[in-house]
Order: structure tokens, then sequence, then C-alpha cells
């Protein structure tokens, strides 16, 4: 990703949270209902209480094109989540990342040449025909274009199971016709995170011996001929730096203190981790869990540390903590502070846009079509 983030004037960085959120009230008085904010639950605290709506990625960007009489859409998040906004939207608005070094290390794991080069790499030793591109939220409007033009589809980490349901003609999801797609492939190429594949192709009743890693660095993704005719999932090698960090090893620990507790992991976490939980979900499963939760539960939770804390303090009848004792961040999510989001939002009501994130309408297009199928898919 392309960083283009100018350093802040110093009255803002200099200035007290106390100083900053007094001109963050006075901003967003004077904008009304001409600004709307989103906060991803990955934001630290001082940034959801300014949200007008906080949730997961997809959510978000719904929220914004719900709300068609907001001008200014600031989204509290990363880049790949405001590209997302973009193209959700009506062209009459517009979509601000506070600071334009919010990236995603996992999104930045697969660029467009890279999935283009696999993808003729393949042609040339399978039936391209019969292999579905599948992309995961968390990557580029690029990428969610490139499944578009190439009879694929989006997924989430909620809904991975029923896209690759329909990717491959199982279970009820198969034979949908959407958007001149209708899935039933061979195989699946899945990009960018090779765990929430791996996670969901198992809970399909797929074992190891039918997935394959591509590692887009190495020639054919450093596997053989037959690797690519024999696999139904081909998962691209990236992950989430801090999903990844949740380990076997950190599970037995807790159950060895709180034989009763209750594990949750997200499925971005890896296989072997996610297999000894109790429940492996999205980010919204992972609230709507500790939710439901008896009082007095240990529950350790396999996702960032921010809304960790966050599901802590909402449940006080609840011990809740991180299954990794040594907290885990996403640092870049972490960029949005406070002097951002003053400046930007200041810099709105001085008539000045800065940070605007726009995606080419071409790929905006078959972003959407990628989306849609996502939505016609899972209506079933």
């Amino acid at each position: 990703m392309l960083t283009l983030q100018t350093p802040l004037p110093d009255d803002y960085r200099d200035a007290t949270d106390d100083e900053l959120n007094e001109r963050i009230g006075r901003a967003k008085a004077a904008l009304g209902e001409r600004l709307f904010i989103l906060g991803h639950h990955y934001q630290r605290d001082e940034i959801i209480a300014w949200a007008d709506a906080r949730g997961d990625s997809y959510k978000l960007a719904v929220l914004a094109q719900q709300r068609p009489e907001a001008e200014f859409i600031v989204f509290c998040g990363v880049h790949f989540m405001a590209e997302s906004a973009d193209v959700l939207t009506s062209d009459e608005q517009t979509v601000i990342l506070p600071d334009l070094n919010a990236g995603c290390s996992m999104a930045d794991m697969a660029h467009l040449e890279e999935v283009e080069e696999a993808w003729e790499s393949l042609a040339e030793v399978t039936d391209i025909e019969r292999v579905v591109p599948i992309t995961y939220m968390n990557s580029s409007a690029a990428l969610k274009a490139f499944v578009g033009r190439n009879g694929g589809a989006v997924c989430t980490s909620t809904n991975a199971q029923k896209i690759l349901e329909w990717a491959l003609g199982r279970g009820d999801h198969a034979g949908i016709d959407t958007n001149g797609a209708s899935g039933g492939g061979d195989k699946v190429l899945f990009f960018p995170d090779q765990h929430l594949g791996r996670n969901t192709g198992h809970a399909l009743g797929f074992d190891e011996a039918d997935m394959r890693v591509w590692d887009p660095r190495l020639d054919l993704g450093g596997l053989g001929e037959a690797d690519c005719k024999e696999a139904a999932f081909l998962l691209w090698k990236g992950h989430c730096s801090v999903h990844t960090r949740f380990s076997p090893a950190q599970v037995e620990t807790f159950r060895a203190e709180h034989p009763d507790g209750l594990v949750i992991i997200h499925p971005e976490s890896p296989w072997n981790t996610c297999r000894l939980a109790d429940q492996v979900g999205s980010t919204s499963f992972i609230i709507d869990a500790v939710s439901k939760a008896a009082p007095g539960s240990h529950i350790a939770i396999g996702t960032e540390i921010h809304l960790v804390n966050r599901l802590k303090n909402e449940h006080p009848d609840k011990f809740v903590t991180s299954l990794d004792p040594d907290v885990c961040p996403c640092s870049t999510m972490f960029r949005i502070d406070l002097p951002h989001l003053a400046y930007i939002l200041d810099e709105l009501v001085a008539g000045n846009v800065h940070n605007q994130v726009t995606v080419h309408s071409d790929d905006a297009e078959w972003a959407r079509i990628a989306l849609q199928r996502m939505l016609d898919i899972t209506a079933v």
C-alpha cells in the first residue's frame, strides 16, 4: 500500500487528550448529519467513544451505504475497510481514513499482480474454468474486483463456510447462480488468509491432504503440477500477525488453570490451535458468545486485545482474558488515534478534505458484483 500520510501539525501532536476530545466534539457538532464516524471493533476505546457505529469491516461499510445523507464517512479502521465503504457508498459521499498509514499486513500479503500471475500459472496446469477464486473481506478492492471478473466471490469470517460450499458445489449453497457465476468448481484459490481457508475446509469435512499452500514468491506457488491438480484448496500463504500468535500451549495453560473455562478463538488463528477451542467464530460471534456465557464464567479469547479488554469491561460478571498473556494489539489499526481524528474533523469543518480513499470505477463495479454474489449466496 502506498502511504502518503503527511505529518500532523504540532498543535495536534502536542495537545492533551482533553483538548483533542474538545476539538472532536466541536467538529462533530458543527458537521452534524453530514458526518458519520465508523469504529472497527479493534479500535482503541478513546476512538470507539466517538464512533456513531461500531462493528466489523463489512457491517460498517453497509451502515455507511445506509446513511446517504452523510456526506463524509470517516472510517476508523484500516485501508481495505475504507475501500469497501467507498465501493458501497454513492459518488456523493466521501470516505476518509484518518491515517493513511493504517493498513493491514494480511491484506498486503496478496497483491493483484501476484494473484494474476498465480491465475495464469494455474491455467497452464489445470482447467482454470474449474477453479473458483475466493477472497476474504480483508483484501484490497482490486482483489475483490479480480474475483468478480473471474466468477468468484468475497467471504467474511462469518459466512466463509457458505461461500466455500457454493464454490465447490456442496451442501445447501450448491448451484446458486448469481451475476453469471454458479460456483461448483473442483478447487478454490483462497486468499489472502490461509488459516481462515484451512479452518473452513476442515469444518466442511476436508483434511490436510486436500489442501496446499500457495507461496507467491515461488514458481507455481512452490507446488508440483500434481499438487495443483489434486488439491481442493489452494491456500494463499498469508496470515494475520495478531491471530497467528495463539498457540496450543496457551490453550493448555488456560485449561490447566480453569478446567471448566471457555476458549473462544477467531478462525484467522492456526488450525492446530482452533481445533482445541470450545468455540471458533468471527468477531461478532465472539461478542455474542461472551454475552451468552453464564455469569462467573472464565473465558479466554483468541483475538485482538482491544476487543478483549472491551468485552472484559462490558461483562464484569465474567472473567474475560486474552489467550495470549503477552497481549496482541493490531499495530496498524492502532495508528488511528485522537490527534489524527481531531485533525481530519477540524479540516472538514474548514472545508478541507484530507485522506480521501477512492476506488477506480471499473474495480468498484466488479468488486460490487463480487460482494453481491456473497449476499446472494448467503441469502439461502
